[in-house]
């Protein structure tokens, strides 16, 4: 079997030109990243909005005592990451990387945790707009614009929860397992006689360290593997297969019912 190559990590860099402030609320950064780049958890003292226009990312998200949620990150969506959690970024496709910086001062109210947004197109451009902006007034209304958009901005429950660090390594180890391949193996007997534990030891541990059920937990895998593959454009039926699904139309009842909307709805619109 053939060993992919060690991620890429990459250094931070300087933040204090890209760090908020009061006269400059929103700061965007950006970057074009390689796939397999890798930034190791780190913190800010400021929120942020992680979003690419190019490629896929997975986010890994967890504030102090919570369980840490990995979240995968294709053009139509973004994530959010509340000031001071703890959080890393792995490319998953060669990466347009884009990062708004976000002042205390500018928090959406109410706004706690990591949640995942829907990028318009309005504020897809918006951001890009930003970008080299030397116009005070300008980048005024711009980013005016973009709190605007990301407020009233729908949110999906689309993180897949991962066990804490001091958790049981056999769990961790199945469920970054499921992440890579959501449609290796469809039961939770195999994938727990392949880190060493019954089937009944691993459902248990699903409900004591992540309480929710092995098959709710692999929906949300599932969900977070397919979004990628849609927005690439590829068909319905090849995403289906991958996530181990018999059927089209086992996958699409699953996805509308988890998304609201068909799989097509994900993927690029043709001309």
């Amino acid at each position: 079997m053939r060993r992919r190559p060690a991620p890429r990590s990459v250094a931070l860099g300087e933040m204090s030109s890209f760090e908020p402030t009061a006269a400059h609320p929103v700061r965007l950064r950006i970057r074009s990243l390689p796939a397999d780049t890798h930034f190791d958890p780190h913190r800010h003292a400021f929120a942020q909005l992680a979003f690419c226009a190019s490629g896929v990312l997975q986010v890994m998200a967890a504030q102090e005592g919570a369980d840490e949620v990995t979240y995968i990150v294709p053009p139509s969506r973004a994530v959010w990451i509340e000031p001071g959690a703890r959080h890393a970024v792995h490319v998953l496709e060669h990466a347009e990387f884009r990062t708004l910086y976000l002042h205390a001062s500018v928090t959406p109210p109410g706004w706690t945790g990591c949640r995942v947004l829907m990028v318009s197109p309005l504020l897809r451009e918006l951001i890009e707009a930003l970008d080299g902006c030397r116009d005070a007034a300008r980048e005024r209304l711009l980013s005016a614009l973009v709190l605007d958009e990301m407020r009233r901005a729908e949110t999906q429950p689309l993180g897949v929860p991962l066990p804490a660090s001091g958790g049981d390594k056999r769990l961790r180890a199945l469920c970054e397992a499921v992440l890579r391949a959501p449609g290796e193996r469809a039961n939770l007997g195999a994938w727990a006689a392949d880190v060493g534990a019954s089937e009944r030891t691993m459902a248990r541990l699903f409900r004591s360290e992540l309480g929710t059920g092995y098959q709710q937990w692999r929906q949300q895998a599932v969900l977070a593997h397919a979004l990628p593959m849609l927005a690439n454009g590829t068909p319905v039926g090849q995403v289906a297969a991958a996530t181990g699904y018999a059927s089209e139309s086992a996958f699409s009842a699953m996805f509308k019912a988890a998304m609201g909307q068909p799989p097509r709805h994900f993927q690029p619109r043709r001309a």
